[in-house]
Order: structure tokens, then C-alpha cells, then sequence
């Protein structure tokens, strides 16, 4: 890794006094200058928090270059209408806007900083709790292991750095790690984070309880990353952290099956649904191109969900009650097909509304709004890994798991109004094997996430499992059914490439590091 690429991702002498923690616009807004502090700057909590600011400013920078591209296109449920190397399997080291892993580094760099300087600026700042300092840490081991789970789901392996960038002598040429160190250090962030029990449950505002790593937020990384591990046990317990919590700040699954209840996770966003969500706020002049870039009539070119997924939305539209259909119609998948209502039913192209949409099933946003907030994790997403994993965890043999995943997964078609797959009984359930199950959980999973960055790494996963036992059905397959937007012949010989489900490293980084070896796949 070029370790001096990064060194700009830290914050400059005095930036702490700038900052105030009790306004999003002073979180999100504020951002660090392009210098290093010395290890002298670490005085006080606020110095402490202008850096970790700093933190989720970067990885909310990263969303529309990098989170929505790298998690949806190779998948293909969402597109880009003027096409994207991505999603074509045609990136190439030189093409570093979409391979460049240095923004999720700058994010690692401040998370390191905080948790090796924390603990100096806690001894002098009398004002500076102990609690308050290992709350602080437990947020930077969360940021660290997200990005590394992002760096790992889109290179495999990666340089592994734990130490902040703090002066010239640091070593700047550093191999790469295995996949397999990478996650082992993921999980240990998120233990050593939980394990002091200062990881907040919330904050003092709704806004930093959903846009901060709370506790809620490392139970679920921890679950995601622990399905990535095939440690089906230990995903369980993360998501039981989280539904099975009996704490009044605990995140909660939005069960009424009603368009407002479903899309306030959206518009306005910080539902109790969520987790973590990345924040912007119009009224402190904080927006984004969301609404912009999945609009349908936008002429710069948009992201729209495929015919397949599209179809697969119609056939849903379809066969709900009629009086069902409009509540169905913006809400289940939040897609969203211009015109008519009637044209749902034949739609070969449509739309995410989630980023779209004001607070009435048929308006936009104006300009004014754009400031949907971007989800990472939320309750939906938990419910559906925990069923994943009980289904995982005795190979689909135990019918009580069996019959507790099909509940999950039932409750997520059920709020959108939408039938039962099968019912949650021992005779529902009996004739259904592993690989049945886990589909009905991928498409679920496809459905209700579409846009929120989440198919390509569902996929990926899916495939991967038990040394790549369902690599043709779930991946593969899924890739050439929704991915049109490359041939046939092209996507089976890529995607039965395992070093070409990953992506290069960028040519400058291996120019910069003589250490780094490319993916073979692009040589």
C-alpha cells in the first residue's frame, strides 16, 4: 500500500477546537485539512473527536463513487445506463476510479490514530472520561473493521496496517495479508470493541445513534462478517444481540405493513428500523446526487434495476391484492416504474425509489431534498442473515431452524403485503433442502436491499460457501440472470475465475509498493 497517499486523511493542529459534537452540521461538515498532527496533539476529547469526524466523513464520501458501484453492478440487479466497466467485468489496474482501495485506507488511518492516541489525550483532558475514551475507541474499531470487510469482499487480500501514519519513518511498502488474516483481525476489532462494554446502545440525539457505531451497529457487522467466515454460530448470536434485545435503545424491525411506516426507513430516514445509516441533512446545506442518479429522467445517465429484477417485481406487483397493489407498488424493493400504475404489470425497466422518493407514494423529491441518508446496516438485513445462518449451521437438516428461518423470512413478505413463499410449519418446510432454503433467503435478500449495496457481496458469498459448493447456482446463475449488460459466454468465463471475482490493485499502488503482487487474474 502507498502509505503516503493516505497521510492527508488525518487532522490538522487545531482542528479540535473547531469542532462541536452536539450539531450533525459540525460532524458532517467540518472536515480535516491536508497535513499530519504530531503525536503532541492529542490533548483533549474534542481533539479526539475532530478526528474520528473525520472518520465517517470519508466513508460517507465514499458512497457514490464506491459503496453502490462496487456492491450492486458486477451483480447486475442495478445498472448504470451508460454502462460501467464493473458491472461489463472489464476493470483494468489503470482504471483506478474503480479500483482504488486508498479512501478506505484514509478511513483505517483515522481509526488507527484514535485508537493508539485516545488513551494520551484521556490522561491530560481531566474532563475526558475513561468510558468516554473507550466509547471513541470502540467507534474507530468499528470503522477499521468495516473498511477491511469492504477490502476483503472486493481485493480478497490486502495490506494489513494497524498503526497510524505519524511521521516519514513509518514503513510505506507493506505486503499484502490473507483473506483469512484480514477477517481474523476484523473479528477481533469488533470483540475487543464490545468487550469493554462502553460501545454505546445511544447517543444524545437521534441522528448520532443512527449515524455513529452504536453496539448495534458491531452486532451486525460482526454477523456479516462472521457469514462471510461460515461461522454460522457465532452470526446467530451477533443477530441475536440485536433481535432478541430486550433494551428500549435496540434497533426494532418496522412490522406494520403500511407504505409510511415502510419508507420512513428513507424519506425521512433514522428509523428505529435502522442501524447505521451515513447522514446528510438539506437544512445544514448537506446533500447528495442519490435522488439524481436513481432518477429515471435523468439524461446524464442513472443506475435502474435490470429486466429480470424487474420482472421479478412485476410478478409480485401482480399477484397482490388489488387493493394492496398501490401500498406494493413503491414500497416492496422500493422500485418504482414511471407512468401509469398500470404499467407495472408490463415493465421491462424501473427504478430504485428509496433514494427517489418524497413522503407520498407518487412525488419525488425536490432538489431541495437531496439528502437521503445512505443505509448500511438495518433490522431487514439482520433478520435475513440470522436466517441464512440457521439454515447454514446443520445444513439445512434441522427443521427447527428450518421453520424459525421461514418465519424471517415471512415476516419480510408480509409487511410489503405480499404472500407467504411457504408456511412456517413443520409441513411447510420438510421438503425443502439447504439449497432451497438459502435461495428463498437470496431473493429476499435481492428484493428488499436492491440498491443499498448489498447483491454483488450476497452473491459472492452464496457461491463461495463450503469451498464454493454453490458457485454455479448462486452466483453464476444469479450474475447471467440479472446481469445483461455483457454476454453470456464472457460472464461463465470470468465468474468461473475465482481470482476474477476480485478486483485489481490499482497500478499506482504497485508502482508505489514493491511488495504488492497483483491479482494474477490481471497480469
Amino acid at each position: 500500500m502507498n502509505i503516503k497517499k493516505i497521510k492527508y486523511a488525518v487532522i490538522a493542529l487545531g482542528f479540535g477546537a473547531m469542532l462541536s459534537t452536539t450539531a450533525c452540521k459540525d460532524w458532517l461538515e467540518i472536515y480535516p485539512e491536508n497535513s499530519q498532527p504530531s503525536v503532541t496533539f492529542w490533548q483533549t476529547k474534542a481533539d479526539v473527536d475532530a478526528v474520528l469526524n473525520a472518520g465517517y466523513y470519508y466513508l460517507r464520501d465514499m458512497v457514490e463513487p464506491y459503496l453502490i458501484p462496487w456492491g450492486e453492478l458486477r451483480a447486475g440487479c442495478i445498472y448504470a445506463s451508460k454502462g460501467s466497466k464493473l458491472q461489463e467485468f472489464q476493470v483494468k489496474p489503470t482504471d483506478e476510479d474503480l479500483c482504488s482501495w486508498g479512501a478506505l485506507y484514509e478511513i483505517i488511518n483515522v481509526a488507527n490514530a484514535v485508537i493508539k492516541r485516545a488513551p494520551d489525550a484521556q490522561k491530560i483532558d481531566d474532563t475526558y472520561q475513561m468510558s468516554e475514551m473507550l466509547s471513541h475507541q470502540s467507534e474507530a474499531y468499528f470503522l477499521r473493521a468495516l473498511c477491511y470487510f469492504y477490502l476483503v469482499r472486493n481485493w480478497r487480500e490486502a495490506p494489513l496496517i494497524t498503526e497510524p501514519y505519524e511521521d516519514d519513518s513509518y514503513a510505506t511498502k507493506v505486503p499484502k495479508a490473507s483473506e483469512a488474516e484480514i477477517i481474523a483481525q476484523i473479528r477481533a476489532d469488533i470483540r475487543t470493541a464490545l468487550a469493554t462494554g462502553a460501545a454505546k446502545e445511544s447517543f444524545d440525539t437521534t441522528w448520532e445513534t443512527k449515524g455513529r457505531a452504536t453496539k448495534w451497529a458491531l452486532y451486525a457487522l460482526g454477523a456479516d462478517v462472521c457469514l462471510w467466515a461460515e461461522d454460522y454460530e457465532a452470526a446467530i448470536t451477533y443477530c441475536n444481540g440485536i433481535l432478541e434485545s430486550t433494551s428500549p435503545y435496540a434497533p426494532a424491525f418496522l412490522s406494520t405493513a403500511t407504505h409510511s411506516s415502510w419508507f420512513s426507513m428513507f424519506n425521512p430516514g433514522n428509523s428505529n428500523e435502522s442501524i447505521f445509516e451515513l447522514q446528510w441533512n438539506y437544512e445544514e446545506k448537506q446533500t447528495n446526487n442519490l435522488p439524481k442518479i436513481f432518477d429515471d429522467v435523468h439524461t446524464d445517465g442513472n443506475y435502474r434495476i435490470s429486466l429480470a429484477l424487474t420482472q421479478a417485481f412485476n410478478s409480485e406487483y401482480t399477484s397482490t391484492l388489488f387493493e394492496l397493489k398501490e401500498a406494493v407498488r413503491t414500497m416492496y424493493g422500493g422500485y418504482y416504474v414511471p407512468g401509469d400504475p398500470a404499467a407495472y404489470e408490463s415493465a421491462i425497466v424501473s427504478y430504485v425509489w428509496k433514494y427517489l422518493g418524497s413522503q407520498t407514494l407518487s412525488d419525488k423529491r425536490t432538489v431541495s431534498y437531496y439528502d437521503p441518508n445512505y443505509i448500511i446496516y438495518r433490522v431487514a438485513d439482520v433478520m435475513l442473515m440470522k436466517a441464512e445462518a440457521l439454515i447454514l449451521r446443520n445444513h439445512g437438516e434441522n427443521i427447527d431452524d428450518k421453520i424459525e428461518a421461514m418465519k424471517l423470512i415471512n415476516q419480510i413478505r408480509t409487511r410489503s403485503n405480499l404472500e407467504e413463499e411457504y408456511t412456517a410449519t413443520v409441513e411447510g418446510v420438510s421438503s425443502l433442502d439447504e439449497a432451497a432454503m438459502l435461495e428463498l433467503v437470496l431473493y429476499e435478500r435481492v428484493v428488499e436491499l436492491v440498491g443499498e449495496g448489498k447483491a454483488w457481496y450476497d452473491f459472492l458469498r452464496f457461491g463461495r460457501r463450503h469451498g464454493n459448493q454453490y458457485k454455479t447456482q448462486f452466483l453464476v446463475d444469479n450474475v447471467l440472470n440479472y446481469n445483461a449488460q455483457a454476454g453470456e459466454s464472457w460472464l461463465r468465463t470470468v465468474l468461473n475465475n475465482d481470482n476474477a471475482l476480485f478486483l485489481p490493485v490499482a497500478q499506482s499502488e504497485i508502482e508505489a509498493n514493491s511488495l504488492l503482487i497483483q491479482n494474477p487474474y490481471y497480469n
